[in-house]
């Protein structure tokens, strides 16, 4: 995936001292490989910048994240896996929230179970839709 790709779907802008970390995937933010290899470059780019002291991860349009890419099931897995994005943002030596205004379904409340903080509007939906089949969550859900 090349940088443009991954800067297509997550953008970051500073405002002030915080990291503003933009996933824009339509329609619902799936987390396919470029919004993971940019949430992981986002995550470095803020360690990285001795002025930044939080980062906090927005959903552009109507949902934070919306569960995996369907697109990729079946196709062989492309790093970074989910589990470690997860882990990377969870390890990050900078504050990191999750705004939540839409669905966070799946692997995308993994992400965000894997921010320090949360804060989710009162309509928002939250799910592990997977553990209905009988599957556990891959990122560390049932743990977090």
């Amino acid at each position: 995936m090349s940088i443009e790709a991954k800067a297509s779907v997550v953008r970051t802008a500073r405002q002030g001292r915080v990291l503003v970390v933009t996933i824009d995937n339509p329609p619902v933010n799936a987390l396919g490989v470029a919004v993971r290899q940019g949430l992981q470059a986002a995550v470095e780019q803020a360690e990285a910048d001795a002025a930044v002291q939080a980062v906090l991860i927005v959903g552009a349009g109507k949902a934070f994240i919306a569960g995996a890419d369907i697109r990729e099931f079946g196709q062989p897995a492309q790093p970074p896996s989910l589990p470690e994005v997860c882990n990377r943002i969870e390890a990050c030596g900078k504050i990191v929230v999750a705004a939540i205004h839409g669905p966070a379904l799946g692997g995308g409340l993994e992400v965000a179970m894997a921010a320090h903080y949360r804060v989710a509007l009162p309509a928002a939906k939250l799910g592990l839709p997977e553990v209905n089949l009988g599957l556990l969550p891959g990122a560390g859900g049932t743990q977090r």
